[in-house]
C-alpha cells in the first residue's frame, strides 16, 4: 500500500473542459469499475460529485490496476482529456472530461459494502442507520448535509452582520420541568444531585440581556425525552436568537423574517420581496384547523354550527349542546373520482385523528347521497350547501364534536385529501406567521394550567383583565414561522417586568418555594434592571429538511438515533460498569419485563 505523498489539485467533482492538458491529482473513493482488458475505467467519488479515470496504454505506475475495487480509496495522477462529443456524459458536471491515469496508488482497500453506495440502493433503514459511516456516503446525504453547513454559514453571516454576538451557553443545567421531559446527568461530586441536559438556552439567553449583551444567538444544541416522529430527534439543533429593546413583536419577526429571506436567497437562489403573510392563531384553526396550516391548497373549514344548533340529527345536536361546533369541508370535484368505498374509508380515516365519525353529502350527477341529510329539514340542509359552496361533484366531510376535535379532525383530513389527490404544489414554498397563540393550555392530567410555550412569554396587555376570570382566553405576544405546514420556528416577546412574571407563575399554581427551587437565580436577575427583549428560535433540522425536499429529519442529521431513541451504529444507549455506578452513587433496578 502507498504511502500518501502527492498533493490533490482539486475535489474530484470540481473539473471541467477548461482543465483539459493539465496534469492533476485526484483522490476520492472508487464509486463503480469497468475492466475491459487492456482498458480500465473507473468513477472516482469524493462529496464534491464524481470524475471518470481511464487507465490505458500510457500507464506506467506499479499498481496493478486489476486489484482496484469498489470502495477502495485511490490517490491518481494524471492528464485531464476531453471525452469527446460522442462520449459526454451530461448527467453529471464532470461528463466532458477524463483523467488519463499516469500513476495510481491504493491508500486503503475495502471490504464487499453490505450495501451498494448510491441513491438507489435498497437496503432496509436498520441496516444503512447500523453501518451510517457507508450510508453517509451515498450523494443525496451529503448533499444534504451541504446544505445544512450553508444553511449554519448563511445564518453566522446575517446575524453578524445585525450585530448578534455568538455566546455558547451550558451544556449542563438545572431540571426545570415545565415542559417536556429532561434528559438528566448524575453529579460524581454532588452525589444524589443531577444536571439537566438543556430542551433549549431560554433562561440563559434571556439572562445575556439582562447582562447587557444586547443582540444574542446560537447555533445550540437542545435535548428532550419525548417520543420520536419522522421530524423530531432526542437531540437537535436550534438556531436560537435574542434582543433587547424590542418595542413589539414586530422587531422580532421582522429581523428573523430577514434571516429567512436570507438564506433562501444563498441557499436555494429563492429570492423573496414580499413580507410573509401573517395570521392569528385564531383564524389560523378556523380556516385549516392546525395552528401549522399548509395553505397552497384549498379545502377550508367551514363553521355550520349556527345553522345545525337545534337539527333533529342528534349527532350533531349534542355536539352543540356540550359547547362544541359542526364544520365541514368542501371537496370539490371529488365525487366524480371518489366511490363510496373509499368515502367510508376516508370516515374510519378521521377516527384515527380523535373524531368519533364523519357525515357527509356527496353531490353526484346523478343523484345526491348523504349519511345524515334525511335527518334534516329542508331549510338546514339548503342553508349548509350554500355556506358550503356545494356544486355538482362536490363532496362534504362534515365533523361534529369539542372544537378542539374538530380542528384535528378536520386540519388533518384536509392534509389527507390533499396528499392522496395529488393537490400540493411541492415545487413551492409556503412561508407564512402565525401569532396570537393561547398563552395557557389547561392540564387534565395536572388539574391545572401550563405553559401553551413557557412561563416566560408575555400576555397581550390588552388580555390581563381576563388573568382572575379566564386565563385560557388570555393571548400571548408569540409567534411561530410556519414553512409548508410544519413549524420552522417559534418565539415570543418576554416578560420583563418583575411584578408581572410573578403574577404569571400564579397563574400556572407555582407556589413561592415552586419559584424558588426552579427559577430562582433567573427572578433574582430581574431585580437588577431587565431591558425589555424578546427571540425566537428556528429548528435547523427541520429548516435543512424543508430546504432539501427530504421526508425524515433523519436524512439531514449525520449520525440520528432511532425510534427508540438508541444508535443503532454505535449501540447508545448501553449498560455502565458496576464502578462508574457506584462513583455515582446510584443503583440501577431491573425492569420487569
Amino acid at each position: 500500500m502507498a504511502v500518501f505523498g502527492k498533493k490533490r489539485t482539486k475535489m474530484c467533482g470540481e473539473f471541467r473542459a477548461s482543465d483539459v492538458g493539465q496534469t492533476v491529482v485526484v483522490c476520492g473513493w472508487v464509486a463503480k469499475y469497468r475492466d475491459l482488458g487492456g482498458l480500465f475505467f473507473a468513477d472516482v467519488r469524493d462529496r464534491s460529485g464524481i470524475v471518470q479515470i481511464a487507465i490505458g496504454d500510457g500507464y506506467h505506475g506499479k499498481t496493478d490496476v486489476s486489484s482496484i475495487k469498489n470502495e477502495y480509496v485511490l490517490c491518481v495522477e494524471g492528464i485531464v482529456r476531453s471525452r469527446g462529443e460522442k462520449n459526454i456524459n451530461k448527467n453529471i458536471p464532470t461528463g466532458e472530461i477524463e483523467i488519463d491515469v499516469l500513476d495510481c496508488d491504493i491508500l486503503s482497500t475495502a471490504e464487499v459494502t453490505p450495501f451498494m453506495i448510491s441513491d438507489d440502493v435498497n437496503a432496509n433503514d436498520a441496516l444503512r442507520l447500523k453501518y451510517r459511516y457507508l450510508d453517509l456516503r451515498r450523494p443525496s446525504l451529503q448533499n444534504n448535509l451541504m446544505m445544512r453547513h450553508k444553511i449554519c454559514v448563511a445564518t453566522r453571516d446575517y446575524l453578524n452582520e445585525h450585530g448578534f454576538l455568538e455566546v455558547e451557553t451550558p451544556i449542563l443545567g438545572k431540571s426545570t420541568p415545565e415542559g417536556a421531559r429532561d434528559y438528566l446527568v448524575p453529579s460524581r461530586v454532588h452525589p444524589g444531585e443531577f444536571y439537566a441536559l438543556p430542551q433549549s438556552p431560554q433562561i440563559f439567553k434571556q439572562l445575556l440581556m439582562v447582562a447587557g449583551y444586547d443582540r444574542y444567538y446560537q447555533i445550540a444544541k437542545c435535548f428532550r425525552d419525548e417520543d420520536l416522529r419522522s421530524n423530531r430527534q432526542p437531540e437537535f439543533t436550534q438556531i436560537d436568537l435574542e434582543m433587547s429593546f424590542v418595542r413589539d413583536e414586530n422587531d422580532v419577526m421582522d429581523m428573523t423574517e430577514g434571516l429567512v429571506k436570507h438564506i433562501f436567497k444563498e441557499c436555494k437562489g429563492i429570492e423573496y420581496t414580499e413580507p410573509f403573510k401573517r395570521m392569528p392563531y385564531k383564524e389560523a384553526m378556523e380556516r385549516f384547523g392546525s395552528d401549522k396550516p399548509d395553505t397552497r391548497f384549498g379545502l377550508e373549514l367551514v363553521d355550520l354550527t349556527d345553522i345545525v344548533k337545534d337539527s333533529a340529527f342528534s349527532v350533531f345536536q349534542n355536539a352543540v349542546a356540550g359547547g362544541g361546533a359542526v364544520r365541514g369541508i368542501n371537496a370539490k370535484g371529488f365525487a366524480n373520482f371518489t366511490s363510496r368505498k373509499e368515502i367510508d374509508a376516508t370516515s374510519e380515516k378521521v377516527k384515527n385523528f380523535g373524531a368519533k365519525g364523519l357525515a357527509w353529502i356527496a353531490l353526484r350527477e346523478d343523484a345526491m347521497s348523504s349519511s345524515f341529510l334525511k335527518f334534516l329539514s329542508e331549510e338546514e340542509k339548503d342553508a349548509i350547501l350554500k355556506r358550503m359552496g356545494a356544486e355538482t361533484g362536490d363532496i362534504i366531510y362534515i365533523v361534529a364534536d369539542k372544537s378542539k376535535v374538530v380542528y384535528r379532525a378536520l386540519g388533518e383530513l384536509r392534509l389527507y385529501l390533499a396528499e392522496k389527490n395529488n393537490l400540493i404544489d411541492k415545487s413551492t414554498y409556503d412561508i407564512m406567521w402565525i401569532t396570537e397563540f393561547p398563552l395557557f393550555e389547561y392540564s387534565e392530567e395536572e388539574d391545572r394550567f401550563v405553559s401553551a410555550h413557557h412561563p416566560f412569554t408575555c400576555p397581550v396587555e390588552d388580555d390581563l383583565y381576563l388573568a382572575d376570570t379566564d386565563p385560557g382566553a388570555m393571548r400571548a405576544r408569540a409567534y411561530d414561522l410556519v414553512i409548508n405546514g410544519q413549524e420552522a420556528g417559534g418565539g415570543s416577546v418576554r416578560i420583563h417586568d418583575s411584578a408581572l412574571q410573578e403574577r404569571m407563575f400564579k397563574l400556572l399554581s407555582l407556589t413561592d418555594e415552586d419559584i424558588k427551587n426552579k427559577f430562582g437565580f433567573f427572578v433574582d436577575a430581574f431585580k437588577y434592571g431587565t431591558p425589555p427583549h424578546g427571540g425566537l428560535a428556528f429548528g435547523l433540522d427541520r429548516m435543512t429538511m424543508l430546504l432539501t425536499g427530504t421526508e425524515s429529519i433523519r436524512d439531514v442529521i449525520a449520525f440520528p438515533k432511532v425510534q427508540n431513541a438508541s444508535c443503532l451504529m454505535s449501540d447508545a444507549p448501553s449498560a455502565v460498569s458496576d464502578k462508574q455506578l457506584e462513583e455515582l452513587c446510584l443503583t440501577v433496578s431491573k425492569v420487569e419485563e
